[in-house]
């Protein structure tokens, strides 16, 4: 199983019609394949939709997007209110299970972190026996890290009911210790970029490790109509 990413950096203003040109061409276009998620940003880089398609490897991608193509049913008419546009080719993480059907929250928050060239397999070996007691405080939705796009990302995504959720299920697990792995044995902690509306802060020297925030909000898994929704 692969998973695209594909991110939409919009003019200012436009998500709610970005959202509505999207959602008119998403039925006939998940005839062919699958929608995983559909999210906007609310805190951190603003105006953008992330969109995630799973496909069960790269054969079945380029099937599903040339058969839609050829259909004339998408892309949607959507190319006016767009800035930018990147696509990211996602593995999943050993422990991730597949993307769950329905609303799980009212935010999702998306953390991104740029681990050491190389070091992913050690990310996945200190992560995987964690995840089980995290879990036990809010459930992960996905877990991923780069296969095509910018090289060593490591991303998570955890539902919340509000950010008050949040706030209490990070504090709990910090008191916890089931945060994340102690910092000795994070293979990207030598040095530490710490992101706050995408505007990064050294922490630490002589590293190449990132963790940038998106909370994102209408967001849906397998659900098309609570996906687009203001």
């Amino acid at each position: 199983m692969i998973y695209e990413m594909r991110t939409f950096d919009l003019r200012p203003g436009m998500v709610p019609e970005f959202e509505k040109r999207y959602a008119a061409a998403l039925p006939e276009r998940t005839k062919i394949s699958p929608l995983g998620a559909l999210w906007h940003t609310e805190i951190g880089p603003l105006n953008q939709v992330i969109a995630v398609w799973p496909y069960a490897d790269m054969a079945e991608r380029e099937r599903a997007r040339g058969e839609a193509a050829r259909t004339g049913i998408w892309p949607p008419n959507v190319q006016d209110l767009v800035a930018h546009e990147q696509a990211w080719i996602l593995n999943p993480a050993p422990f991730m299970r597949p993307l769950p059907a329905g609303e799980l929250g009212n935010i999702y928050e998306m953390r991104l972190y740029t681990a050491h060239l190389g070091k992913i397999s050690d990310v996945i070996r200190v992560w995987s026996p964690r995840v089980a007691d995290r879990e036990k405080l809010s459930p992960l939705v996905a877990c991923w890290f780069t296969d095509l796009g910018p090289l060593s990302l490591w991303i998570h995504v955890w539902p919340y009911p509000d950010l008050n959720a949040r706030a209490r299920v990070r504090a709990d697990a910090n008191d916890a210790g089931v945060s994340g792995p102690p910092r000795e044995q994070d293979p990207g902690a030598g040095g530490v970029f710490a992101v706050a509306l995408t505007r990064p802060v050294s922490e630490g020297g002589g590293g190449e490790r990132a963790d940038r925030t998106r909370i994102l909000a209408s967001g849906t898994i397998g659900d098309v109509e609570a996906g687009v929704r203001q």
